[in-house]
């Protein structure tokens, strides 16, 4: 089985003499697969993503998506990947099929207004594609966001808590929806989120991050039985409050 994304002792070093933001970040995550990259604030969850999509450069390390180095061919596999997090705003005075337009022009997607009409029917936005972006719920903005992540049909996709803000029936039908693309292209998908229901469900595989460093990893059942706790969530709070070496005993 291919590989979307082989990280291999990946570290990141905002300043000198102090501890790095990611430190030795090592995994491989093949086609078709959901993995969660799950972590407390400063965990380095989001430092990592910047790398992976480029927007960082990594103090060492490397990083091949998609069978590309991204020290060396970076653009050829940003054009087969996407990133989504409800985090970040698009241009609030233009509308919502307009942000999707210049989305769709910078992935040179073809048949973009068809494009477009597919999303806004599969993700319930058509009555809001006229609407200027800065004028929408966080729930709506959350579901915007997908679909500019979905506009190019990426093979590797990134997401920053995807249903945040979202009420738990839209949620819902959110995780549907992903797992149906999921299985219909193949995709890969990195999943950062502190909804640990929401990682049991999508995630085959975990990486837990404590301070820049995987400190586990595993399937959720495999981490759920590993700490003898009755879900994900107990699991996070155990190495989020440093009491993993008692809960794994």
């Amino acid at each position: 089985m291919s590989q979307a994304l082989i990280v291999e002792n990946l570290v990141k070093s905002y300043t000198a003499g102090r501890a790095p933001a990611v430190d030795g970040l090592s995994f491989a995550m093949p086609m078709g697969a959901t993995y969660g990259l799950l972590g407390g604030n400063g965990a380095g969850k989001t430092t990592t993503i910047a790398m992976l999509l480029g927007l960082l450069v990594p103090s060492s390390g490397r990083i091949a998506a998609l069978g590309h180095d991204m020290a060396k061919d970076r653009f050829a596999a940003l054009a087969r990947m996407n990133f989504s997090s409800p985090y970040i705003a698009l241009p609030h005075r233009l509308s919502v099929a307009e942000n999707l337009r210049v989305y769709g022009h910078l992935y040179n997607v073809r048949n973009a207004e068809a494009r477009i009409a597919e999303l806004a029917r599969d993700l319930q936005l058509e009555d809001l594609l006229d609407r200027p972006a800065g004028q929408l719920s966080a729930g709506q903005k959350t579901r915007v966001a997908l679909a500019k992540a979905l506009i190019n049909r990426p093979e590797l996709l990134l997401l920053d808590e995807p249903t945040a803000s979202l009420d738990p029936d839209t949620g819902d039908w959110v995780r549907t929806w992903l797992e149906r693309y999921r299985a219909q292209t193949g995709c890969a998908i990195l999943l950062a989120s502190h909804n640990m229901a929401e990682v049991e469900r999508l995630c085959d595989h975990v990486l837990m991050l404590k301070q820049g460093r995987v400190v586990d990893e595993g399937s959720p059942a495999e981490l759920v039985e590993r700490f003898g706790r009755g879900d994900l969530e107990e699991v996070f709070l155990d190495i989020a409050r440093g009491t993993r070496a008692e809960a794994a005993q």
